[in-house]
């Protein structure tokens, strides 16, 4: 099982949310998935000082910002072709709605990166299964404008608004639960949507998302 997971950084007001994605990893290897990551090669949107909460006058790149958590081990999203992968992930983090699309700024009138784009509808198009979290499942909304998904980012907000505004239909969940989109085989987890949200829910919610991306993966690849 060959799965893509994409990261947009490193730390949560900037980049990838740090414990979503090594939840994902985590899971990932408990189910002894193949893992390649990917992030984009260019200047972030922003840096934000993590600390003080404000941002800087500083220039990163995703690419590598990201290999920090993956350890050294990530390519440029330009170069995913999910031909050769059974699924993606996306974890969360303002990465997401801010390096990878314009979310953060535009809501529902944002764009995506072209790269990230094509492979979510190749993703979603070929009937592999796509796992987000946090406020990516609003990233997914945006590459399939005008296709009727099943997204949760938690509990009804300004994101949720903004997704159905895409004509997609939200779906209420908690940090430690996840909601499937059966068909077109979406699993989304709220994590930290939930400013409250406890480590141990996010990761429980991280893990229910893989295990269910794994098993519509394993279905795919038997009906193919």
């Amino acid at each position: 099982m060959k799965v893509a997971v994409i990261l947009s950084g490193s730390g949560y007001l900037d980049g990838s949310e740090i414990r979503e994605a090594v939840a994902v990893l985590w899971a990932l290897s408990v189910q002894k998935a193949e893992v390649e990551c990917f992030a984009p090669d260019m200047d972030q949107s922003d840096v934000i000082d993590h600390l003080r909460m404000k941002p800087v006058d500083e220039r990163r790149n995703p690419i590598v910002e990201s290999a920090r958590i993956a350890r050294g081990q990530v390519r440029p999203l330009s170069e995913l072709d999910m031909s050769e992968f059974d699924a993606l992930v996306m974890p969360g983090g303002y990465g997401a709605a801010k390096n990878l699309s314009s979310f953060a700024f535009e809501g529902s009138d944002g764009t995506l990166l072209p790269d990230l784009a094509r492979a979510i509808r190749s993703t979603i198009e070929s009937g592999k299964p796509l796992g987000a979290a946090c406020i990516a499942p609003a990233v997914v909304a945006l590459a399939m404008k005008g296709t009727r998904l099943e997204l949760s980012v938690g509990a009804e907000c300004d994101a949720s608004k903004e997704i159905e505004k895409l004509g997609h239909t939200h779906v209420i969940t908690k940090p430690d639960e996840i909601h499937l989109d059966r068909s077109h085989h979406i699993v989304t987890t709220p994590a930290y949507m939930y400013d409250d949200a406890v480590l141990s829910d996010v990761f429980e919610g991280i893990r229910g998302m893989i295990e269910q991306v794994l098993e519509l993966a394993d279905e795919s690849i038997l009906h193919s």
